[in-house]
């Protein structure tokens, strides 16, 4: 699969996108802890649209590659 980074889905832009799944990975640090509401409409907006949403903290992409990896393939094979 394919991920473009920084993507840029109108008005958002998404951490990494795969067109071919209409995949969004998000990776999100510690800011994202103050702005639930804003990425809860968000993905509301994203997932009304038909895309599927992948999110991750950045402790689990540092400290569990393999793990983060191992759920990106699954979500691309479903």
């Amino acid at each position: 699969m394919k991920f473009r980074r920084q993507h840029v889905i109108e008005p958002f832009i998404v951490d990494f996108y795969c067109p071919e799944k209409k995949l969004i990975i998000e990776v999100d640090g510690g800011t994202h802890i103050d702005n639930q509401t804003y990425d809860e409409e968000r993905e509301k907006n994203l997932v009304s649209k038909g895309y599927r949403i992948l999110r991750f903290l950045n402790t689990e992409v540092i400290s569990g590659t393999a793990d983060v990896l191992e759920k990106i393939r699954i979500a691309c094979e479903a």
